[in-house]
């Protein structure tokens, strides 16, 4: 049985992995704010001293110990300088590597996710979740210091406040108190800020995806002004999310500033109302101030934690598409390549190749997705190797097969790029080959980059039917018994189909391989020996068929 992928769980186990970074970076956090508390009072009551000492004459002053405070000043700024450097280090480090780790293994669950489900899930979607919502989940590394900064902080702000008199630590300590409570409770209630400026992003880059993709229909129909102003609007909720994010941070400044103010008066009134000295009083409003700063990164923390947690949910709904089967038994491998079809009365095994033909939306593309586990197969459908398909892992059944789909999906990237998905390992002379056997090498032989053309966004710099033959040389490249084709005529004109199927009849004779091939053109057809046409499917979602057996006839010719 396969495990449900928890992102939350994975995050937590994440965080483990890299948890000797992350006590460094709590320990450095606190240091730092223990240096800064310490660093600002104690240089408030030296400028305080030191100008009492002076305004009291010259013996006094020539009396006074600049050397040790002046030293101990720069101590801890030394230690606040040196602590934050290795703070940020270890924490963003910690963070990098952990979702460095994750985006990997959310990719995968992308891609488990059944055709119907992935193909839901639009282009900017998926950037925005595996970019902005993956790099939301820094912050809940990063930002984990940030209640044992403030702990050291407010600990040694009243103690240092009791230092002058008791009456100034009480007032540090209450104001303080409600600081904090006032950063938590404003950041929970404008959290929801970050988390609309999260999905206002992912769905500006859906609308831009979309209206690129169909970018030349818009230009037919006039309809660019209608695009545009509908992605304006797309743009201004995100404006509209931004501005409440940034209203929601100043209101945390606002307070933030208030209560640093209350603080510097309480920590300075509560001394004075004690008698202590001008000097101890300086320190004590010092160190009050510095003791709310470090509560404002806990308010920081919360108010990032509401896009972290939103990011967690949808990333959470990548990883649980809905239907999605267990993908089997990872012990279990099929034994051979025959193929036992339910509904065919048919047990084929490589070289045999079966035609499966019908009306289009009968479910033929659907059929041969379950038997490569591309969808949740149906119990007893299909046998591989002796074995029920339900039973394999995706991985074991895709090994006995090459698939060139109907819907070709090209990568960004290099003609070589592309190829090298099927087999990383294949030499130049194998990608020719392939492209040969495809219809495509005089097109990239004559191209100045050969091999190294760029083909554009999904393909876009190449026509229909080169996009088609480039998926199937890529089907050609991977090693596999069965090569399963949808389509793969479809588009091509009369004589590239007779050479397309000219040169695959001839690499299916030298190759020995099976072919599962879907078609509407009966040229292709004519290839197999095995026919199967599509009458219907049943209550239970499997196809009625008609088989029978034919004559195989080459391309140029029609059976005898």
């Amino acid at each position: 049985m396969s495990a449900r992928f928890d992102v939350r769980a994975e995050v937590a186990a994440e965080g483990r992995r890299e948890a000797l970074r992350l006590r460094l970076a709590l320990g450095m956090g606190a240091l730092v704010t223990a240096a800064a508390v310490a660093l600002l009072g104690l240089s408030g009551w030296f400028i305080t001293a030191a100008a009492l000492a002076g305004a009291a004459g010259v013996a006094t002053a020539a009396a006074f110990n600049y050397l040790v405070p002046s030293a101990a000043i720069r101590l801890f700024a030394i230690l606040r300088t040196g602590a934050r450097y290795v703070e940020r280090v270890a924490g963003h480090e910690a963070a990098l590597n952990a979702v460095a780790r994750l985006r990997p293994q959310l990719f995968l669950a992308l891609t488990r996710r059944p055709p119907e489900a992935a193909l839901g899930l639009s282009a900017g979607q998926a950037s925005a979740r595996l970019v902005e919502d993956v790099e939301a989940l820094q912050t809940l590394y990063i930002r984990r210091p940030a209640p044992f900064a403030l702990i050291a902080g407010a600990g040694l702000s009243v103690s240092l406040a009791a230092v002058a008199h008791p009456f100034a630590a009480a007032a540090v300590a209450a104001v303080m108190g409600a600081a904090v409570l006032g950063l938590l409770v404003l950041g929970r209630r404008l959290g929801p800020a970050g988390a609309a400026v999260q999905a206002a992003t992912g769905a500006l880059k859906t609308r831009l995806a979309v209206v690129a993709a169909a970018a030349p229909e818009l230009r037919a129909y006039g309809l660019e002004t209608w695009a545009a102003d509908e992605t304006a609007a797309v743009a201004a909720r995100l404006d509209d999310a931004r501005r409440a994010q940034a209203r929601a941070e100043g209101a945390v400044v606002a307070w933030q500033t208030v209560a640093t103010g209350l603080a510097a008066v309480g920590g300075l009134v509560g001394a004075t109302l004690g008698g202590a000295a001008l000097p101890l009083a300086a320190l004590s409003a010092l160190v009050g101030v510095t003791g709310v700063e470090a509560a404002a990164a806990l308010a920081q923390a919360v108010l990032q934690r509401g896009a972290a947690e939103a990011g967690l949910d949808r990333l959470q709904a990548l990883a649980d598409p809905g239907g999605e089967r267990d993908p089997g038994d990872p012990t279990l491998r099929p034994a051979g390549a025959t193929l036992a079809l339910d509904g065919f009365d048919l047990e084929a095994r490589p070289p045999v190749r079966l035609a499966l033909v019908g009306p289009s939306g009968c479910g033929k593309t659907s059929w041969v997705e379950r038997l490569l586990g591309l969808r949740p197969p149906l119990d007893g459908e299909h046998a591989l190797g002796g074995v029920a398909r339900e039973r394999l892992t995706r991985q074991a059944g895709l090994d006995l097969f090459a698939y060139a789909a109907q819907d070709v999906r090209l990568l960004d990237g290099t003609v070589r790029e592309n190829l090298a998905l099927a087999d990383p390992t294949a030499s130049d002379t194998a990608l020719w080959v392939a492209l040969e056997d495809a219809g495509l090498a005089a097109r990239f032989r004559a191209a100045p980059l050969g091999l190294d053309t760029p083909v554009g966004l999904n393909g876009g710099a190449l026509s229909g039917g080169e996009r088609r033959r480039l998926g199937l040389a890529r089907a050609y490249l991977r090693r596999a018994p069965w090569l399963v084709l949808d389509e793969p005529t479809e588009g091509l004109d009369r004589d590239t189909e007779r050479l397309v199927l000219t040169r695959l009849d001839q690499r299916l004779r030298e190759r020995g391989q099976g072919l599962i091939l879907i078609t509407h053109s009966p040229a292709a057809a004519r290839l197999c020996e095995q026919v199967a046409t599509v009458c219907g499917r049943n209550a239970g979602g499997r196809l009625a068929v008609s088989l029978r057996t034919v004559a195989r006839a080459t391309p140029d010719r029609s059976p005898a």
